[in-house]
């Protein structure tokens, strides 16, 4: 087994809070930011419950508490002080209410570990009010003789919750006189109901006894006078032992439903937090993209969480700094601060807590912003100054075990104080943010691909002939124009941007003698011209195209469809054409005639414009024709106009 050292982690931070809270309670002089920064301690660490100290760092620690508290007795009296009711916890309470001391004392000796991993404890029951503990210090660690002190009051505050009565300590062996264990031998006093049950039990057989050998020399006497006498001594004995057992179930039964409704109430929390983070998770993962996964959860978090202000920070793509992504409760000015301003993670002396966070993946539960001024740059205090920050939670998003971001919420106007079950909520959710922007990022990057793919597709048909070339990306974009003057969910227009970037995708199987001829086709090479439609829709028709894209086959391939029937390749009319396939027609009608073409010129825009209204209601929808007219003078009409070959 390894030899622990003096760097080593050995002291969890809880030991480290119940000084902390000590000192905030009878020794509020002293300046916790000055004991935390002489043990090289930060408060965030002491607040995050996972946090090991090592033994260089507690003792530091330990010296400044006697330094500044003046008590040299603070080790014995911080261990009184951690078994009382405000800091053994709901759980703590609940289980004290239902053992005896013997019982706490080995559970005691179970759980330490997970407080201290310096030294093993064994705990053995001597008596009905006696046990042995020894604790003996695992090899190479360096315990100081105020850990048996602590360790001492801490036993001590354990009987004391029992019978408000300090037990006797033995301590026949100590590591700091030369054994190899410290030895506790704890005895304590038995309750009054005990003694007065014992009383009564042992003045029984001794009445008996009593009763009979009076019998013998006296009967009259023993039966008229002592046998009354020893009947109702012994009922008046029973009398108060039944009145202080009831009194003392009475007030452990006090204890236990106090216990018991504070552990109810916790419970409540839990499930609370447990149905927030599911509604979080549900509601942000029906979205793909991360913008609306953050805003999902702001909108989420203003309706069902109780704090005032939150903050989505997320790591830049070459993880050089977190950039500011969303908020909620900030004014526009703080927000112009955030977006404005860079949390290094490239500079190794960055130490803000939102750095921290990120670089550690540790929350942090900042009650008062002015603990941890030591460790803040000044460009990190005036930072949190400037937002008017006082306390704080932030907690790493991540995912798959690397950071992507970090969350943060304070309160500025409520005032409420935030606690662990805060943080252990938010910790919760940040957590399905980050599986959630993962996914988000994977389908982003599937996007990519889908839409780079699309567009190599189209830009191959059209470079097979300079002057067409982009004619599709146009088509797309006066497409997408008409579904946004007209109001088409997003959905369907994804739709018609992949119709429309693939609609000439059937040209593939036309020679380019005739698509690139530079007089007019002769009406077989227009038969050719026109099999394109056809071909479009059949090669489509081979992609896995799934939800509303299986729609883009039939729209592609009908784009030359028209109202009165005269379309091909189908020679659909009227309602018989598909919505998606009508936009298209216009789209690309527009874009033809107002492009140079190898048999003619470019039409000028008015022109266009004119035959475009002059075709509608015979060959194209009235409705689409009068969206893209708008879209296009909104957007265009001046571009078209300072163009040269439009003038």
């Amino acid at each position: 087994m390894k030899k622990i050292s003096h760097t080593d982690p050995l002291y969890n931070s809880r030991g480290m809070a119940v000084y902390i809270k000590l000192l905030e309670k009878r020794y509020p002089h002293v300046n916790i930011s000055e004991v935390l920064g002489y043990a090289q301690m930060a408060s965030y660490e002491v607040a995050d419950q996972a946090h090991w100290f090592t033994q260089d760092q507690i003792d530091r620690f330990y010296e400044k508490c006697v330094q500044l508290s003046g008590n040299e007795n603070i080790a014995r009296e911080a261990g009184r002080y951690a078994a009382t009711p405000e800091l053994v916890g709901v759980m703590g309470q609940f289980v004290f209410g239902q053992i005896s001391p013997v019982r706490a004392y080995e559970l005691i000796g179970k759980a330490a570990y997970s407080y201290a991993r310096s030294a093993r404890y064994k705990t053995k029951k001597i008596g009905p009010n006696k046990v042995e503990i020894t604790a003996t210090p695992e090899d190479g660690v360096a315990e100081k003789p105020y850990q048996c002190e602590n360790r001492m009051g801490l036993f001590e505050a354990i009987v004391l919750g029992f019978t408000n009565k300090l037990p006797e300590i033995e301590h026949p062996e100590c590591i700091f006189k030369g054994g190899k264990c410290c030895r506790y031998i704890i005895s304590w006093e038995k309750t009054a109901f005990y003694l007065w049950k014992r009383i009564r039990n042992l003045l029984l057989p001794i009445s008996i006894v009593g009763f009979l050998t009076a019998w013998i020399f006296n009967p009259h006497i023993t039966f008229f006078i002592l046998l009354p006498a020893v009947v109702i001594l012994l009922l008046g004995l029973s009398f108060i032992v039944d009145f202080i057992e009831k009194k003392e179930l009475r007030a452990s039964l006090n204890v236990l439903r106090n216990s018991t409704d504070k552990l109810l109430e916790q419970v409540d929390i839990n499930y609370n937090n447990t149905l927030i983070t599911n509604e979080i998770g549900q509601a942000i993962s029906r979205h793909i993209t991360i913008g609306d996964v953050l805003d999902k959860v702001i909108q989420i978090s203003n309706k069902r969480l109780d704090y005032d202000r939150y903050l989505i920070l997320l790591a830049n793509k070459d993880k050089t700094r977190l950039e500011f992504r969303t908020g909620s409760g900030y004014s526009q000015e703080y927000i112009n601060v955030l977006a404005n301003t860079a949390f290094h993670l490239d500079h190794p002396d960055s130490k803000g807590a939102f750095v921290v966070s990120f670089r550690q993946q540790k929350s942090f539960l900042i009650n008062d912003i002015n603990e941890i001024e030591a460790n803040l740059s000044p460009r990190s205090l005036l930072f949190a100054k400037k937002l008017g920050t006082l306390s704080f939670i932030c907690c790493p998003i991540v995912c798959d075990g690397e950071s992507v971001g970090v969350l943060a919420v304070d309160n500025i106007k409520s005032k409420k104080i935030l606690v662990q079950s805060d943080m252990s909520l938010l910790m919760g959710i940040a957590s399905v943010i980050g599986i959630s922007i993962r996914n988000a990022e994977l389908m982003e990057d599937r996007e990519r691909q889908y839409r780079s793919i699309l567009q190599v597709l189209a830009t191959s048909i059209d470079a097979r002939d300079p002057l067409t070339s982009g004619h599709s990306e146009k088509v797309t974009e006066y497409s997408l124009g008409i579904c946004d003057e007209m109001g088409l969910d997003r959905d369907y227009c994804e739709m018609i941007r992949v119709a429309a970037l693939l609609h000439d995708y059937g040209k593939i199987g036309v020679p380019d003698s005739i698509l690139k001829k530079p007089g007019r086709l002769t009406k077989e090479e227009y038969e050719i011209v026109k099999t394109h439609a056809q071909k479009t829709r059949e090669i489509l028709e081979e992609v896995n195209f799934e939800g509303v894209l299986s729609q883009v086959p039939k729209i592609a391939g009908a784009h030359h469809e028209k109202l009165d029937g005269s379309g091909y390749p189908d020679g659909l009319s009227g309602d018989e054409i598909p919505m998606g396939a009508k936009i298209i027609a216009v789209a690309d009608f527009f874009e033809a005639i107002t492009a140079q073409r190898h048999y003619r010129g470019p039409m000028p825009v008015e022109e266009a414009l004119g035959l475009l209204n002059k075709e509608a209601e015979k060959h194209f929808d009235p409705e689409i024709v009068a969206a893209f007219i708008h879209f296009f003078e909104k957007n265009y009409l001046k571009k078209f106009y300072n163009r040269n070959e439009f003038s």
